[in-house]
């Protein structure tokens, strides 16, 4: 005679990154066959959307797990309802129950209720940022303004990462400008508003990180018509053409240097310069006057025009002329 099934628990775990009611299809059939379903949490987020699709859950503390065990015995099934890593003390009981060879356990399976999406990690990004806002008291006094040096100081940062192709500093430096990113919109969802020439912001009232999101995807979306409508752009040559073209409709720009800021270094800033000049087929004489400016502009305007990044070039061969003046110390 066979001897009775032991039963079989499931351990449903959710995301709180992924909206409540989008469980795998898997998890519906657990809940929706279960003989049971648990709930220790009574503000779990998945409890309304549940209910709405017909599942009883039972909300109370955590089930002692020798009831538990003696409940699923002849087969049945439940299923607790769980967030995070779960309920430690249950599963610890349980284990403590299997490891005295006295009770028959049931089937334990560990079933995620729903998957992470790409970029799900930035949603608890916003949270913690939320938090340090609130409760810090060096972050909470911080503006724009004050933050502007850092945006600079972490974009330098990550060019050296790139150079240097380290990969560990490269994902640590993406992590400090996407902080910046992050800071900035967290200080205008309180309503500060941004300072200088802000072309996307339509007033100066508060925008969050997810109106920045919303800003960056319909740009994208508008100045890739190749990829998201009918446009035809089939070499990087083409692609570029487009992205200037449809930029400038977008900006109603009267000169080919508007939006070129010139806080940038100004080795760039001559660089890019002379490539609006060049791609509008301007033949702009050169300025002349005295000092070493002139010269240093044109050795910037040619390295361009050859497709070499001046301020990449310089910064490389400085960091040569660094190592030598290292090695004539005797380091």
């Amino acid at each position: 005679m066979n001897a009775p099934s032991p039963g079989r628990l499931v351990l449903l775990t959710t995301s709180h990154r992924v909206a409540p009611g989008q469980l795998s299809w898997p998890a519906w059939q657990a809940l929706h066959q279960a003989d049971r379903v648990l709930c220790a949490d009574p503000a779990h987020p998945q409890l309304p959307y549940l209910r709405e699709a017909g599942v009883e859950v039972e909300v109370a503390a955590t089930p002692d797990a020798a009831d538990l065990v003696d409940f699923l015995a002849g087969g049945r099934t439940a299923v607790l309802v769980q967030s995070g890593e779960g309920d430690r003390r249950l599963t610890d009981a349980l284990s403590r129950l299997a490891g005295s060879g006295r009770v028959a356990m049931p089937d334990l399976e560990l079933l995620p209720g729903a998957y992470d999406l790409p970029g799900a990690r930035l949603i608890d990004l916003v949270q913690v940022m939320d938090r340090i806002r609130e409760e810090c008291p060096w972050s909470a006094r911080q503006t724009h303004e004050g933050l502007a040096k850092y945006a600079m100081e972490e974009a330098f940062e990550l060019i050296e990462a790139i150079e240097e192709g380290d990969r560990d500093a490269l994902r640590e430096e993406l992590g400090d400008v996407l902080l910046q990113v992050v800071f900035h919109a967290r200080i205008a969802e309180d309503g500060a508003p941004a300072t200088g020439d802000d072309e996307e912001a339509e007033d100066g009232g508060p925008f969050s990180i997810d109106d920045v999101a919303a800003t960056l995807i319909d740009k994208l979306v508008r100045r890739h018509p190749h990829v998201f409508g009918d446009a035809v752009a089939e070499t990087p040559e083409e692609v570029r053409a487009q992205w200037l073209r449809v930029k400038g409709e977008e900006k109603e720009r009267t000169s080919v240097t508007d939006g070129v800021p010139v806080a940038q270094p100004a080795l760039a800033l001559a660089a890019k310069l002379a490539s609006r000049a060049r791609g509008a087929e301007l033949h702009v004489p050169l300025p002349e006057g005295p000092g070493p400016g002139p010269a240093l502009l044109a050795l910037a305007v040619e390295a361009e025009r050859q497709g070499t990044d001046p301020e990449a070039a310089l910064r490389e061969s400085a960091r040569r002329y660094r190592e030598a003046i290292r090695a004539a110390e005797g380091h």
